[in-house]
């Protein structure tokens, strides 16, 4: 009789514990990015990376011709085709709808030179998608920027493409691509580029990054949207004029001053497309300004003593990896918490 009763209480007390876990609110854990406005989706986020795009696009085409035109085809269709590959691999649905694919193939050709072979595009866009994103279980799950993994795989495994004499073509009707790279042409030479050149983007260099208009006019645009979080290219920037500013302080007879360093090479595209990826980047306010400090700390490290001419890059993938660090430094403080 005594077994019975206890029995009872036990089964009433299991009964009562089910009731309050139903009745306990859900946490939902899911990966980055983490969205608070549902009318933000990561379609809309795409779609505004595609529109702020289309300047810096635009002036490729216009200064690079059909050496833009290749590139661009070569790395969309590449990423399109090898994530349709990679997640049919996984046994998942292809998401080609949420526009990531093609963010990250014209973010990689926009890093090229026009001049790449198309079998480096085919090769650095495999990459990215399969190593760069599928790999660690897809779109949010990724530590490091997809782009910037393709990239850096054909840079070291066709280092003569991309280095300084793969941008070069002096047999090329394009007059850019018959000229070495601001960047190149002062780190081997001290030949300074005229700033206008750099302003308005008429000079050789990666497909992307020789405009400074197009690519300030597109990534105002992620910031106003609120696509871009504001917090990293502004550290980004800023530590760059002052350790730019700094440079000049010790070297005062250099003609290459902190504006060649924020309009030159690959910062400003950088640090508005790709050090801002919402998904390998820290999630609080100040640890998106350590963040930018960081990535532009390194692209002037790199710049200044380091064998490359540039170094946004290798700068990006670094803080990726520091990343989740700075997300458990810049915890914020509860109310009320010590």
């Amino acid at each position: 009789m005594a077994n019975d009763i206890q029995q009872a209480e036990v089964v009433e007390t299991l009964h009562a514990t089910s009731l309050r876990v139903q009745d306990a609110p859900v946490i939902h854990v899911a990966p980055s990015p983490h969205l608070s406005n549902t009318d933000q989706t990561t379609r809309t986020m795409m779609r505004d990376v595609l529109i702020a795009l289309s300047p810096v696009v635009a002036v490729a085409v216009y200064v690079f011709k059909m050496y833009a035109v290749t590139q661009l085809a070569v790395c969309v269709i590449s990423c399109l085709a090898a994530e349709m590959l990679f997640t049919g691999m996984r046994g998942r649905k292809a998401s080609l709808c949420d526009y990531s694919a093609a963010v990250t193939g014209i973010i990689l050709a926009m890093s090229l030179p026009g001049t790449a072979p198309w079998y480096v595009g085919i090769i650095a866009s495999f990459t990215a998608i399969g190593i760069g994103k599928i790999i660690f279980g897809g779109l949010g799950m990724n530590i490091f920027n997809p782009a910037m993994v393709g990239r850096a795989f054909v840079m070291i495994a066709f280092a003569s493409a991309l280095g300084a004499s793969g941008y070069q073509d002096a047999k090329s009707a394009v007059d850019a691509i018959t000229q070495a790279t601001p960047m190149d042409a002062f780190k081997q030479g001290g030949v300074i580029v005229p700033l206008s050149s750099l302003f308005w983007g008429t000079t050789n260099g990666s497909l992307g990054e020789t405009s400074a208009i197009a690519c300030l006019i597109g990534g105002l645009y992620l910031c106003i949207r609120r696509t871009a979080s504001w917090e990293i290219p502004a550290g980004v920037i800023g530590t760059v004029i002052v350790l730019g500013g700094i440079a000049n302080l010790l070297n005062p007879e250099s003609q290459w001053t902190v504006l060649h360093h924020l309009l030159g090479g690959a910062l400003l595209f950088g640090a508005f497309f790709i050090a801002t990826d919402p998904v390998t980047s820290p999630l609080t306010p100040k640890g998106k300004l350590i963040f930018g400090a960081g990535t532009g700390a390194f692209i002037m490290l790199l710049r200044i003593f380091s064998g490359y001419p540039e170094g946004v890059m290798f700068a990006v993938l670094i803080m990726n990896s520091l990343t989740p660090l700075i997300n458990r430094w810049t915890v914020p403080r509860p109310l009320g918490g010590k």
